[in-house]
């Protein structure tokens, strides 16, 4: 019954389509990329006639071209819901892949499809935002607020629509799929899993299938679209589906595309928004925080640390010497240390530890000064604990630990180059980050501090098309959760070693975290160089302070 009433609905919109004003379609217009060098394709445009130059539009981008948009009707659809008021008035941009021809005209030239389209990552965002939108800017008034853009595809144009949106939430919001291509082809069968272990973003998507769709070496289509479904409702997001007997094929998108486009319009110009409250995962998010920038006063920060009482320390590449930050928000530089250090810690009484890939000798802040404990060693990571602290070789496959009491040190060889380092919350094990590897890598603490029965541990997600993790430093909570800066956000790990939640953050590279605030409850992290804070339901955990029982593991 359900059926056939969207099939009476697509007769009723056809039918009113003989009613209302036509849209023009204007192109192909033909276009060379930079980010995908030696790369041709056209464009098309559809413009309705209610458009208004003075009036920034909505947008709706659309993979695979004119062929795409015609065998879905998109035009006539969008000239009778616009009419109807049922979406905005919208700008239709419709795409193709990239070709790079052959150096024979007879031959087949290089089809950028799945390449553009299958795989994860932002180059294809990337594509869009810095390439396609402004070039069509220049003809049309677009708006770029993102709850004005929606982007749409079928099969490999579904992954590579919602993968854009995924990318980059502060450009895409609504997301239109048909027959998505969620499987092996190129990695797109991890999207679901990324969809639930990710905070939630601010996305609306819409999903067809069919029974009858494809079921090949790389996956199941129907079975991977119902993936998606439930991931996407287990993390709280708005989302609707149309299920049939379809093949791969648009035969049973034509018959619920209208009301596909209606809901995914839903409510506008209401914003399309999180759903914090229906998220499933680790409750660690407050629902009315995100992150938070934090004016410096520098150009580039370049480490953070915070003492006992959750107090801000950072340094600057463009500066000399160690800031603080106060509770006023004021920056005060801590004059006495004026050389540039690579890292820096604390004691248990709030004294710094200072060392430097660049400065030689790792040294204490002392009321009377520096002094040097250890003499002559480069290093730029430090963790420490009430007996004493870990520290990596800068550029060497080792690291250290020197005891407080005895005023030695011990070596412990790695595979790699040691990136990060981070006690648990009782103080039986050192998780290390190296920088080669995969995985982080699990170390049992003896009483004397020296390192046993080491395990490739943590296993982290990969940004997509990189060889290693890109893993730089982490910290613990009072739950043992680690919380490690990786380019695909922070990802925060059990005691088990496997990655729960992913939080995304603003930029790309992040080069440190820590927590502070007075509660220990505020994750600061540096991306891009910029400083941000996100109060978070959990409580950070110094290795300074006294050893704790964490919760026990679930299986």
């Amino acid at each position: 019954m359900k059926y056939l009433l969207i099939q009476l609905s697509f007769l009723l919109c056809i039918s009113i389509q003989a009613q209302v004003p036509t849209g023009s379609i204007q192109g192909p217009f033909k276009f060379y990329s930079k980010i995908y060098p030696g790369t041709e394709r056209n464009y098309w445009l559809y413009v309705p006639v209610q458009y208004d130059a003075s009036k920034p539009a909505c947008s709706m981008i659309v993979q695979d071209g004119l062929s795409r948009a015609n065998g879905w009707k998109l035009s006539a659809y969008l000239d009778t819901l616009i009419h109807l008021k049922e979406v905005p008035v919208m700008i239709g941009i419709y795409i193709d892949h990239g070709r790079v021809s052959s150096k024979d005209t007879t031959d087949y030239p290089r089809y950028n499809r799945s390449f553009e389209y299958d795989g994860l990552g932002d180059r294809y965002a990337r594509f869009l935002i810095e390439e396609i939108i402004p070039e069509v800017k220049k003809l049309y008034n677009l708006s770029d607020d993102p709850n004005d853009r929606s982007i749409a595809g079928a099969s490999s144009g579904a992954i590579c629509a919602f993968n854009a949106a995924w990318e980059r939430p502060d450009v895409f919001r609504r997301v239109f799929s048909t027959i998505g291509t969620y499987v092996g082809l190129r990695g797109a069968d991890e999207m679901h899993t990324l969809v639930r272990k990710t905070a939630p973003k601010p996305l609306r998507v819409f999903l067809e299938d069919g029974y009858n769709d494809l079921n090949i070496y790389a996956g199941d289509w129907y079975l991977a679209n119902q993936t998606m479904l439930s991931a996407l409702t287990w993390a709280g997001y708005e989302v609707n589906h149309a299920w049939g007997e379809g093949t791969h094929s648009s035969t049973h998108a034509l018959t619920i595309i209208g009301e596909g486009l209606k809901w995914l319009w839903q409510g506008y110009p209401n914003a399309v928004s999180t759903h914090l409250d229906l998220y499933k995962g680790l409750p660690l998010i407050k629902s009315q925080e995100d992150w938070q920038a934090i004016p410096t006063g520098v150009a580039y920060v370049d480490r953070i640390a915070s003492n006992s009482k959750g107090e801000l320390h950072f340094t600057a590449r463009d500066a000399a010497g160690i800031r603080k930050i106060e509770a006023d928000g004021s920056v005060i530089p801590l004059t006495r240390y004026i050389k540039i250090y690579d890292e820096f810690g604390f004691d248990t009484k709030d004294q710094l530890i200072l060392c430097g890939k660049n400065t030689p000798g790792i040294s204490i802040a002392e009321k009377t000064g520096l002094r040097t404990l250890v003499d002559g060693v480069r290093s730029d990571k430090i963790e420490v604990t009430p007996e004493g602290f870990y520290f990596n070789y800068a550029n060497k496959n080792k690291l250290g630990y020197y005891n407080f009491k005895t005023n030695k040190t011990i070596t412990i060889p790695t595979t790699s180059k040691v990136n990060g380092l981070a006690v648990s919350a009782e103080q039986s094990f050192l998780n290390s980050l190296e920088s080669d590897d995969v995985f982080g890598s699990s170390y049992k603490i003896n009483p004397d501090g020296s390192l046993v029965n080491v395990q490739s541990y943590i296993h982290y997600h990969i940004p997509y098309g990189r060889p290693t993790t890109e893993t730089r430093s982490a910290v613990i909570d009072t739950a043992n959760l680690l919380y490690t800066a990786t380019n695909m956000g922070v990802q925060i790990s059990d005691q088990l070693g496997r990655v729960n939640m992913i939080l995304p953050v603003p930029g790309v590279f992040i080069s440190d975290l820590c927590f502070g605030g007075p509660n220990l409850d505020e994750l600061y992290i540096i991306s891009n160089g910029k400083l941000y804070k996100r109060k978070l339901n959990t409580q950070g955990k110094p290795a300074t302070l006294k050893a704790s029982r964490p919760p026990r593991p679930g299986m």
